[in-house]
């Protein structure tokens, strides 16, 4: 397929300028393929605003990042509307929203009413100022992070915005033969400052087109079904994976199924997306934490639980 060839382009180009990181890269390129929004959990220094920066210059996006702290306020993010003596009229000043890649750092220490600002952005791909509302560029991807070890001074995301997110990733720290590579590649200069692009917003519209056009079998369907009612019924989980996670469970597995060059999804694709696309949408029992499993695990044991379509000869 050309989402395969044109997805192995942005690859390449990302790799001069991130070392490692295949998965979680290529989780990253699907959600861009599905309009998708990601939420990427990890400790500081790992790589995450510079693989939010390579990934708008491969693709010809407008980038912007915010850098959430407890004193943000809403018109910070979405723009505010100032009386221009000149003109004589109010003009609207936008915001870091506006705009095509967007990395929402440390998301969790803004206050609840800033993130509700961002909710609608990234639900309804437009904002509210003053009472009036305006699109949003188009591809609108937010990649949010937050630090799972720092709590102090945060706010827990709200169920109703960890949905609202496609996948949630992790970087994890490189291997020693990569943690090498990153010093030889930054040793002379930054990769990032020279990096062009190598598609652009009109070729990855056409390429999410594509995407939906991905076959995917009744068994397969019925699988991914299954998948996310067990989450539902599990004894561990108070709050089961919904109906927006099943949509985003196929939507992911036909971008994973075109990036690996097939127009048809099957069953592996699904079970390698259920823990980035699942694990979030999930509330365990406080019984289950008190006896120290987390929802990776409640997954898993569903993943295990539920059997997989196989093809009859």
């Amino acid at each position: 397929m050309k989402v395969a060839e044109v997805a192995g382009r942005v690859r390449e180009n990302i790799g001069k300028v991130i070392v490692g990181k295949d998965m979680p890269l290529e989780l990253v390129l699907i959600a861009l393929l599905c309009e998708g929004h990601v939420l990427i959990e990890d400790v500081p220094g790992i790589g995450k605003t510079t693989l939010a920066k390579a990934a708008a210059r491969s693709l010809g996006c407008s980038f912007q990042r915010i850098q959430f702290t407890p004193d943000l306020l809403p018109s910070d993010v979405t723009g505010i509307y100032y009386y221009d003596q000149k003109e004589q009229e109010f003009v609207f000043r936008p915001g870091p929203v506006m705009a095509q890649v967007l990395l929402a750092d440390e998301i969790n220490r803004a206050t609840p009413r800033t993130q509700s600002a961002l909710l609608e952005a990234m639900q309804e791909r437009q904002i509210t100022v003053d009472g009036k509302t305006k699109p949003l560029p188009s591809p609108f991807v937010v990649l949010a992070t937050q630090n799972p070890v720092e709590l102090e001074g945060t706010f827990p995301l709200p169920e109703a915005q960890i949905d609202r997110f496609l996948l949630r990733i992790k970087l994890d720290y490189p291997s020693e033969d990569e943690e090498h590579r990153i010093l030889l590649r930054f040793e002379r200069e930054d990769p990032l400052e020279t990096l062009t692009a190598v598609t652009g917003p009109e070729e990855l519209a056409e390429m999410q087109a594509l995407v939906r056009t991905v076959r995917v079998e009744e068994s397969v369907r019925g699988y991914m079904v299954k998948l996310v009612r067990a989450t539902r019924d599990h004894p561990a989980v108070d709050l089961g994976v919904s109906p927006r996670g099943t949509l985003a469970l196929y939507r992911t597995a036909q971008a994973m199924a075109a990036v690996r060059g097939r127009d048809y999804v099957l069953p592996d694709d699904v079970k390698e997306l259920t823990l980035p696309v699942l694990t979030h949408r999930i509330m365990i029992n406080p019984q289950t934490r008190l006896r120290g499993a987390t929802p990776e695990e409640v997954v898993l044991d569903v993943v295990n639980e539920v059997p997989v379509p196989v093809e009859r000869l």
